[in-house]
Parts: structure tokens; sequence; C-alpha cells
């Protein structure tokens, strides 16, 4: 993946490219009706780097694993659970990592095959379970009374082509987002490998049943550095290194090394990149790349994020104690996480012209603000941008991932259409409907407008004298 500059520190690569495609985008929503004084805010989904990201990441793993070594990239549905980004990316050859039926619906809806989706969930059913086993899903148990669950389902008859294996948690320490590091020492997730007692527990595990055949370990997400995440897919490899040897085979074929590598929120500059995390990796654990492995990757955020965009128009401009606030019709609804937790995800902003044309002029410090009815509904705060202006629109970059689809209905805001858009270089674009915008009617029903006797009909209050 290119690091978005030209070599001497000016943008360039896919990160001028990338800017270039997005203000087409803008320009031509507006221009083509997707954004106006009656459609005030849209996501906006860039194709092409999707595309490119997938390749590039595809091209990192190849770079550093033995010919014919097995390798599934399955993308976190999580990230952005969108069925048509879904198929998008199993064209591209990226499978499906899902956390809950909902999101293995979505998986199964774009077509992804079995045999390509993977299933990691800290709190699986019986049920979710007997699914996934009949259809051929890899599963990861998280932990004792989940696998004595799979044990139940093997015992009582069931045949399955699902890999299985058991997710453990290396315990090596967390990032700079404390909620976003999964292998802390009392982390929700996996078996806790340096509790007492684990590690013994988890290899007899695997000799105790031959039909383990993967390890999973995912040290964490945005916050954590690359030496980290490989220290912590070091520790999963010694411990498959530690099975294999005392049940005297290969019994351990598949290391499921999760995903979570950063993404750069700063600036157009993509960093750090797929081939340097892969790079990293194998000087850290080169024995994880010599073929004796197959490989699982769970990429979510670092595929999505930096190819999609939240556009916004300004309804009103206004002052408050000398500073200038833009009010926008995007906040807390489609960035809950800046608005709640700025300092964590800080989102750049790009100010557009009514006609959707990059907006110049001196930079003046303004806060850029969401509709929501409460102060703290920010975008961003004292940012020096050209003077907003009624009629102008904002845009929040870098919102591929974690932002469309995670819609919080405060205020009972409408979700925003998204759209997918290819542009020509030519001053072309052509879009594509991703997930329409969200009707009244449908936040109306969505809020019980079926059941508005229920309160009031079938039950009633009892007074006193009532029996």
């Amino acid at each position: 993946m290119s690091d978005g500059t030209d070599g001497t520190g000016a943008l360039g690569g896919s990160g001028a490219r990338r800017a270039a495609r997005r203000d087409e985008a803008v320009r031509a929503a507006l221009e083509q009706g997707l954004l106006g004084p009656g459609a005030p805010i849209a996501g906006l989904l860039d194709v092409t780097g999707i595309r490119e990201s997938a390749a590039e990441l595809r091209a990192a793993f190849e770079a550093v694993t033995a010919p014919g070594t097995p390798v599934l990239h399955a993308f976190a549905v999580k990230a952005t659970p969108l069925v048509p980004v879904l198929r998008l990316l199993d064209q591209e050859g990226i499978g499906a990592e899902v956390a809950s039926p909902g999101e293995l619906a979505l998986a199964r809806a774009a077509g992804v095959p079995a045999e390509r989706t993977v299933l990691d969930s800290p709190a699986k059913t019986p049920g979710e379970l007997r699914e996934a086993l009949s259809l051929g899903i890899a599963v990861n148990a998280d932990n004792p009374q989940e696998l004595e669950r799979v044990d139940a389902l093997m015992a009582s008859g069931t045949t399955t082509r699902s890999p299985l294996g058991i997710r453990v948690n290396p315990q090596i320490g967390g990032g700079s987002i404390e909620a976003l590091s999964t292998a802390t020492a009392t982390s929700k997730f996996g078996v806790a490998l340096r509790d007492e007692g684990a590690r013994e527990w988890v290899v007899r595990a695997y000799l105790d049943r031959p039909w383990l055949t993967r390890l999973h370990a995912h040290t964490g997400s945005q916050g954590i550095p690359l030496a980290l995440m490989a220290e912590g897919v070091a520790e999963a490899y010694a411990l498959a290194e530690e099975i294999n040897g005392r049940a005297g085979r290969r019994q351990v074929d598949t290391l499921d090394i999760g995903g979570g590598l950063p993404v750069n929120f700063a600036s157009e500059e993509t960093t750090p990149t797929y081939a340097q995390y892969a790079r990293v990796l194998r000087e850290a654990v080169p024995g994880l790349f010599d073929g004796r492995y197959g490989l699982v990757t769970e990429f979510g955020r670092s595929l999505l994020a930096e190819h999609g965009t939240v556009v916004a128009r300004v309804e009103y401009a206004k002052s408050a104690g000398g500073r200038p606030v833009a009010v926008t019709h995007a906040g807390v609804q489609v960035a809950t996480r800046t608005v709640y937790a700025p300092e964590a995800w800080p989102l750049r902003i790009a100010a557009y012209s009514g006609k959707g044309l990059p907006k110049e002029g001196p930079a003046v410090v303004q806060d850029v603000a969401g509709p929501a009815c409460f102060a703290g509904d920010l975008l961003a705060t004292a940012r020096e941008l050209p003077l907003l202006e009624q009629g102008d629109y904002v845009a929040a970059l870098d919102t591929g991932a974690y932002y469309f689809a995670h819609h919080y209905a405060y205020n009972s805001l409408a979700r925003p259409g998204i759209y997918g858009f290819v542009a020509s270089g030519a001053g072309g674009v052509a879009f594509a409907p991703v997930r329409r915008p969200q009707e009244i009617e449908e936040i109306v029903a969505e809020a019980g407008g079926e059941h508005a006797d229920a309160l009031t009909g079938v039950l009633r209050r009892e007074g006193p004298g009532d029996s």
C-alpha cells in the first residue's frame, strides 16, 4: 500500500488520487441530487479505493509467505456491515469474519462462501454454534464453557466440515485506546494464557480433541503499535508449536492472527501499511511464513476507513462567544465515537462550497456541530477551516469503517443514504446505492408505531378497588 506521499514529503501517489476522487464525488453528488436541501447528509464509498486496499492486503502477505501457503483474509464485518460492501470484498478475494447471527446473515446475503467465513464471538449460543457447524463455517471457541458446547454437539453425532479452534488471549498489554485493547490481563476475549493453569488447559484441550486444528489470537485494534501486535502473534505461534510438539504431529495447521492494523486519521498518508506489518511479522515470527501453517487474518478498519466520507450540509452558520459555529446534519448519529471520545477518535474535516467545490479562503477557528440536542454534539472543536457559511458542505473524512453503518438514533435522526462511486478521472462519476436513506415512516415503525395502543388498551392501570 502506498504511503500516500511521492517520496519527498509532498502528498502524492494513492493519497492524492484518493483525495481527487473524493472531491469529484462530492461535486457529482450535489449535481446528481444525492445531496442538497432535501438530502442534507449522505455517505460516499470509494469503490476504486476499496479494491486497491484489498489488492494491497493480498499482495503484502503473498510477498512473505511460502508458495502454496493457504491464506484467508476475512473482513471484520462489524467494521462496515453492509451487504454490497461484503459482496465487493468477496469479489476481491476477501472473506468474512462475523461475530453475531446478524453479521452471519449479512455475509450469507452477500454470497460469501462458508469456507471463507469465520465465526468469532464471545457469547455464541448453542443455536449459533449448531448453525455454524452445519454450514461448515470456521469457529473459534472463546472459552472452556463454549468448548463444552462444541463437545456436546460433536458427541451428538453432528458431522461438520468446519475448521475448529480456540481463541487465546496472550495478555501482552494494551495500546492507547483501552476499550479496543483485547490482549490485556483482564480482557473478556479468549482464554487468558498467563492465568494459572490456563496454558496447560489449552494444550490438553487440543491433545484430547484431534479435531481442533486452528489457534486464534487477536491483540487489539486502533491504538496498538505494530510491535505489540507482532508480539501477540508470536505468543500464539509459540503455543501452536508447543501443542504440535506434544501431540507428535502437526495438529494445529492454521493460525488465525486477527486484524487490528491501525489507521492514520491525521492525513491522507496511509500508515502503517499492510506491507510494513507483514514485514514486521516476518522478522518477529519467521516460522509463521515457512509454509507449515495456513493463515487467517481479520482486518476491518484498515480496509475501509480511508475510502468513506460522510458529507453534510451546513444548515446554519452562527457565532457563540466570538467563535463561528457551523451547524450541520452530521453529528453523534453517524460519528458516535468521535463525539463522545474526540481525543481518541478525531476526524479530519474538509470544507466544500454549496456547489461541491473545495472551499478556499483564510483559515478561521470554528466549531463544526451536529444536529442533536446536546451541547457536546460536535464533529470538530476550534478547527481551522475556511469560514463555513449557510449552504456549504462539510465532509468527515476516513469514515468508511465504524461510521456509516453504526447509526445512533439520538433524537430519532434518520440513517443517511450511502452510495458507492467510481470516478472516471475525466469529470464523470457514477454512483450506485448501497443503502437508501431511512424514511420517517420507518423510524415510527421501529419505535413501536404498530403498537401505539399497547400500553393504554390491552394493559390498563389498576387503581384502588381493582382486582
